[in-house]
């Protein structure tokens, strides 16, 4: 039975948030014996429906005959409101059963503002937001996605973390929850931790103890059961070839952030940006096979019926056969009005050619990242581009009849000056008078998208702190006067969330108690500016007695022990050191496809190679 009565969906904003019975959604027989697995995102429905990985996992766990996945994500402010009044608990959108009658609840940890939701759907859920407080009958509670990398500052309320893919690892949690149970639960939920903590990839908090140092660091990092590793390393799949993809994904009911077939060509980056987290963790690269892709997308239109397919990777003008990929996917497919998008574009692998393929059926604007303002800094930054690849990419884009672009950049990035920040007004204002060049007239539209630098582990700026919040907002004011051109258009990130971000991102387990004074406080929906309260956020710091600038602005050295070092990407800390290193002294560090091997350690201590098919 429907929890939700059609009077409170008539009173909320898009009730299709919340009815569930989506086209391709799957509903299995009520068995007691099936492993109940909720996928939920700590977002809205419109960002939970277009992640990619828990379209991947909602399959491969509906695949098997043991378990069934069902979701759930965020509702929105005026749907919890509802639901607090009339008492109803969080409920998953297949069967509307609640949430906290089901055995396992997977978060996917995809941004660091987005931990205020997972205690809060928790609490509406019914389940103790804190994992010690939580009995034996109620839901395991496991996190994933790039946050767990550094999974610290949620370890209060998280009873494990998987690091790295998940397509593997989630079928043996599956499995080993669907044997606990037929076997009556033999040592309750601790055994079966305990179970689980001999998989490659599972970190479970309550098997460590942290102790400190004086100067308040991290001293020590200990495992207090034989069953936890020393150090937990991610899981990597070997084939992508060989796993599942989400080959017949939900179809909503209401337009979603990514609304599209949304396709992969392959997993990591070797480009070796320094501030990028995802360069680091989804090493090394590996494509899939044309055949490969070709059949996904077959299988998606005849699925769903959409008419666009994104290029999701990474980088995915850097996939080795895009040429032919795309000339295939054109061939095949245009007639049915099916297009092809590229989300952005690096400036030195751009051509003019593939942009005119991938926009046959529908044209668009362009997106290309320079990063930087200045080349000093886009080599402290190893971004491996120049203004004459900018130049070239542009100019040709604007001869062959595009005029809308868009620039992404960032500021506060280690060692940057006034100058680079005035270099990014300068870039764009070159942007806009080459349209004038190129076509004899005004008319370019230029957006320029500015974020703002937060460290992040398990990079080679993970040591560097950020700017100060005054700091920041100074230069984006700079910037702001600097921008005289209609022409270009400015948007920025709110500095404050930024700072909150870097604290969470270099955060430890001491955090857990702001985070939860913070919510209990009204914290939730940081990641949008209009829910975002900076000033309980820092309450709840105070309260606790914790300086937030501590984690977020102190620069640190090798030699300090980090919160995650015992939780390993596969990259070297000697590697990154390197890197450190070599951004001060703004050398370059070439891709390692294309070049000599750069030593990160992934290849070799994985036993996982890189794998491209353009040079096999």
């Amino acid at each position: 039975m429907d929890p939700v009565s059609p009077a409170i969906l008539s009173r909320v904003m898009k009730p299709a948030r919340y009815t569930g019975h989506e086209w391709n959604s799957v509903r299995k027989d009520d068995n007691a014996e099936l492993v109940r697995f909720v996928l939920a995102m700590p977002d809205v429905y419109e960002v939970g429906m277009s992640n990619l990985g828990l379209k991947i996992l909602y399959q491969i766990l509906n695949d098997r005959p043991d378990t069934f996945a069902e979701r759930v994500y965020a509702p929105w402010v005026d749907m919890e409101a509802e639901m607090r009044a009339a008492n109803i608990k969080l409920y998953t959108l297949e069967t509307k059963r609640p949430v906290a009658d089901c055995d396992i609840v997977g978060f996917s940890l995809q941004y660091e503002l987005s931990y205020s939701n997972v205690l809060n759907m928790l609490d509406l859920a019914g389940i103790p937001v804190e994992a010690a407080k939580r009995d034996e009958d109620g839901p395991l509670v496991v996190c994933g996605g790039p946050c767990a990398f550094n999974a610290e500052p949620m370890a209060d309320f998280v009873d494990f973390f998987i690091l790295g893919e998940a397509e593997e690892v989630i079928g043996e949690i599956a499995a080993a929850i669907a044997g606990w149970k037929k076997n009556n639960k033999p040592g309750g939920k601790p055994g079966l931790l305990r179970n689980l903590a001999g998989l490659q990839g599972i970190y479970i908090p309550r098997f460590y103890e942290v102790d400190y140092s004086r100067d308040s660091r991290i001293g020590a990092v200990r495992p207090i059961v034989p069953e936890a590793k020393t150090v937990v390393v991610k899981r990597v799949i070997n084939d992508l070839d060989q796993v599942p993809f989400a080959t017949k994904p939900i179809v909503p009911f209401i337009e979603i952030v990514h609304d599209r077939i949304m396709l992969e060509l392959f997993r990591g980056c070797t480009r070796g940006c320094r501030f990028c987290q995802a360069g680091v963790i989804y090493r090394p690269v590996r494509e899939r096979k044309i055949d490969t892709l070709i059949n996904y997308v077959q299988e998606l239109v005849d699925h769903t019926g959409y008419n666009e397919i994104s290029l999701v990777s990474l980088s995915s003008a850097d996939y080795s056969c895009l040429s032919s990929l795309i000339t295939e996917l054109i061939t095949r497919f245009k007639q049915q009005g099916v297009s092809v998008s590229l989300p952005s574009l690096r400036i030195d692998s751009f051509s003019i050619d593939l942009a005119k393929q991938v926009q046959q059926v529908r044209k668009s604007g362009l997106t290309f990242a320079p990063e930087a303002g200045t080349q000093r800094l886009r080599d402290v930054i190893n971004k491996g581009v120049t203004e004459e690849n900018l130049t070239e990419a542009v100019t040709a884009a604007f001869s062959a009849g595009w005029s809308t672009i868009k620039l992404y950049f960032m500021i506060g990035l280690p060692t940057e000056t006034d100058e680079d920040v005035a270099g990014i007004a300068r870039l764009a204002q070159r942007v806009t008078d080459l349209y004038k060049q190129v076509r004899g007239r005004k008319g370019a539209k230029v957006t320029v998208s500015v974020s703002s630098f937060v460290p992040k582990p398990h990079t080679a700026f993970q040591w560097f702190g950020q700017d100060s919040i005054e700091e920041i907002e100074r230069k984006q004011k700079l910037l702001r006067s600097l921008i005289k051109d209609r022409s270009i258009s400015l948007s920025w990130h709110d500095a404050r969330t930024s700072f909150l971000e870097g604290v969470f991102a270099r955060g430890d387990r001491r955090l857990g108690k702001v985070l939860l004074r913070a919510w209990q406080q009204g914290a939730k929906f940081d990641g949008w500016s209009e829910h975002f309260k900076y000033d309980v956020w820092m309450e709840a710091f105070a309260a606790a007695g914790i300086d937030p600038v501590f984690y977020a602005r102190r620069d640190r050295i090798p030699d300090e022990l980090l919160p995650w070092e015992h939780l390993s990407a596969g990259v070297d800390k000697a590697f990154l050191i390197k890197e450190w290193q070599a951004a001060q002294q703004a050398a370059f560090t070439p891709d390692c496809r294309h070049e000599v091997c750069g030593a990160c350690g992934v290849c070799q201590d994985l036993g996982v190679k890189v794998v491209d098919w353009g040079q096999a």
